[in-house]
């Protein structure tokens, strides 16, 4: 049984003290996924539980104005965790998400949590329980200011003296002992990037589970003296990495994706639901794939799905279907392919969730799967398929998203707004960027 709010500060409050922790971060991200944070002493901990802590909003993107600024960050005590990496003797530190509020106790709209949590709703009211198990890629370098390979292994290398297996293996037991279950961890496609495969969960504790994730291997990465980045695409000419997200719907203990009589054991909830996917994925691209560098990465020929289309076992298309395994019901899922793991979660799984939920409303038909290999069919046998692509460009897809109503319903006002301000700051401070491919191949010659 699910405890109260009451049982569960009784709870933290226990542990802080049986744990002799001293610290207590206090967790949150602004609209662009990155983690902030602010730290209170364990004597402020019950104060903050019940009432919040205060902080100025108005330095975080996409929250406030400088006259509005005053914001509450309220900790979800069913997040407490003793972070492995900071336990020395008795000054352990532990961290906690934050629901964000106005001074007055209202929701703040602008809180990446509060919109998943919203669209989370809508699909409960409906009788859904949304699961996500996303796979997050990246590379380890020598440091933050170059792409030197640690490694020359590649995908499932076991190699000799391969000494990323053990950063991984430290990850993996970090993540564990943070209450976060891994299923597989393994070398990527190119080299020097790796996977480690979080075990699906509820949408709200599985975009928790990936901004510590991400904390996590960052934070083992500096310890071993190396720098680990999610950056979509680092290194021209390989594999860039990504974020494939397995996704599945329940009602109760019943997955609603799953239906026996099916050729792909797939219900006619799982295919308006793809169908959903397909027609809104290059609406909510800007949201999934949120930065100029994202859009290296989605180019043909890479592993990265850039055509809107779906299929069993073929890796090229958008959306895939694991094979379905007798007596394994409950794992019917679909995988999206074009996140990266670069983008904010929150809003990720949350437009992910709204496109799928409004082909299921919608009733929409999803197309007929594409088996065959997308990216060896022609422009013209593409077009006869009706085959679409995922927007090209950051500029595109931010216009894509500026004309979606589906997405401003999703995000709401104030964040579909700041959103794409940013965005458009970022696209043209890039647009009039002179790049060294450009010096070295026009400056001869012209």
């Amino acid at each position: 049984m699910a405890k109260t709010r009451s049982e569960s500060v009784e709870y933290v409050l226990k542990s802080a003290k049986d744990n002799k922790v001293k610290f207590i971060r206090l967790w949150f991200t602004d609209i662009l996924g990155q983690l902030k944070s602010f730290a209170i002493t364990i004597g402020e901990l019950e104060n903050a539980l019940m009432e919040g802590m205060g902080f100025d909003g108005s330095s975080i993107e996409g929250y406030a104005r400088i006259d509005e600024s005053d914001m509450m960050a309220l900790p979800d005590p069913d997040t407490f965790m003793v972070l492995p990496w900071r336990t020395k003797d008795d000054q352990k530190v532990a961290r906690m998400f934050c629901d964000i509020k106005k001074p007055g106790g209202e929701q703040f709209e602008g809180d990446p949590r509060y919109v998943l949590k919203r669209m989370l709703k809508r699909a409960a009211d409906s009788g859904y329980t949304y699961y996500v198990g996303p796979e997050l890629e990246y590379f380890y370098f020598k440091d933050d200011k170059t792409t030197e390979f640690q490694d020359h292994g590649g995908y499932f290398d076991l190699t000799p003296r391969d000494v990323a297996s053990d950063w991984r293996r430290e990850t993996v037991l970090t993540l564990e002992e943070m209450g976060i279950d891994v299923e597989y961890s393994h070398h990527e496609v190119a080299p020097s990037q790796h996977e480690i495969d979080i075990r699906y969960r509820d949408a709200l504790t599985m975009a928790d589970n990936v901004m510590t994730y991400r904390l996590v291997v960052k934070e083992i990465a500096l310890k071993n003296g190396i720098y680990a980045t999610f950056m979509p695409k680092p290194v021209f000419g390989y594999n860039g990495s990504g974020m494939h997200c397995h996704q599945s719907l329940f009602k109760g203990e019943r997955n609603s994706f799953f239906d026996p009589a099916d050729p792909y054991h797939l219900s006619d909830t799982a295919r308006s639901y793809i169908a959903g996917i397909l027609k809104h994925a290059p609406e909510f691209c800007a949201v999934t794939n949120q930065w100029v560098n994202s859009y290296k990465r989605l180019v043909p020929g890479y592993e990265a799905p850039v055509y809107l289309s779906w299929a069993r076992r073929n890796r090229s298309d958008l959306v895939r279907v694991p094979e379905y395994r007798p007596g394994k019901e409950n794992a019917t899922r679909i995988e999206l392919r074009s996140p990266d793991p670069a983008c904010n979660p929150y809003l990720a799984f949350a437009v992910m969730l709204a496109a799928g939920m409004e082909g299921i409303e919608k009733k929409y038909q999803a197309p007929a799967p594409v088996e065959e290999n997308v990216y060896e069919m022609s422009e013209k046998e593409r077009h006869a398929r009706g085959i679409e692509t995922l927007p090209g460009t950051l500029e595109e897809a931010i216009r894509l998203m500026e004309q979606s109503g589906l997405v401003r319903a999703t995000l709401g006002e104030h964040v579909f707004n700041a959103f794409i301000e940013n965005k458009k700051i970022e696209w043209n401070r890039y647009r009039v960027h002179v790049t060294d491919w450009e010096r070295e191949r026009y400056l001869p010659i012209l």
